[in-house]
């Protein structure tokens, strides 16, 4: 009798682990799926239902497999199926990942009216006038002033930030949380700054070197300067 590994199914405090093998055919794939699933099915108690986290290696399912795969273990009536994971993604989504992850360098002046709105991190050479405003889901530096709206983690990152050579804007948003500048003296010297939100939820503006402790990943940009 041939022994069947094509689907390895762990328990785990959380539930079942599977396994599914990436190598054989999908139709080989789904047979070992329900026999390794069919003492499950002779569970009459649904009252204790095992969460089922499936992964299908280098194995990348089309939604009707997917859907296959549903319907096997849902026959099971104590087995619920909280996650399917594979170790590839389609190239769009790859290309998505990237651009979020890069950083854009955009050289220009944000006028009055204009938003700049960037998908990822950005760093801006030039200034963002009152009026206008720069959107990102992910961090915002400006080599330059800010004066005007600067929205970074607009897409609900509250681990982004916003740089600045000079920090005097009308309003900083990070994720949903917002606040203004505090009230500057216009013949005193500024350095560059960062705003970030802390634990209570809050945004604060402080000097370019904290970023060190508090967003370590950051330190390209920190040890360099703005």
């Amino acid at each position: 009798m041939v022994k069947l590994h094509n689907v390895m199914i762990k328990g785990t405090k959380d539930g079942l682990l599977l396994h599914l093998d990436d190598r054989c055919s999908f139709s080989e794939l789904l047979n070992e799926l329900e026999d390794k699933l069919l003492p499950h099915q002779q569970v009459n108690d649904d009252s204790h239902v095992l969460n089922v986290r499936i992964h299908t290696g280098n194995r990348f399912l089309s939604k009707n497999q997917e859907k296959k795969i549903k319907e096997i273990v849902g026959h099971k009536k104590n087995l619920q199926i909280e996650s399917i994971d594979s170790n590839v993604i389609l190239k769009k989504d790859a290309e998505r990942i990237k651009r979020e992850s890069e950083i854009q360098v955009i050289t220009k002046i944000v006028r009055s009216g204009q938003i700049l709105n960037i998908t990822g991190d950005v760093l801006l050479i030039g200034d963002i006038n009152p009026g206008g405003k720069v959107m990102a889901s992910g961090n915002i530096f400006i080599l330059g002033s800010l004066k005007g709206i600067a929205h970074a983690g607009c897409l609900g990152n509250e681990e982004a930030v916003i740089c600045a050579s000079k920090m005097s804007p009308t309003q900083l948003r990070i994720a949903d949380c917002f606040t203004r500048a505090p009230d500057r003296e216009e013949d005193k010297p500024q350095e560059a700054e960062c705003a970030y939100v802390n634990d209570a939820q809050q945004i604060i503006i402080d000097k370019l070197i904290v970023l060190k402790k508090i967003r370590p990943n950051l330190n390209r940009f920190v040890e360099g300067g703005l």
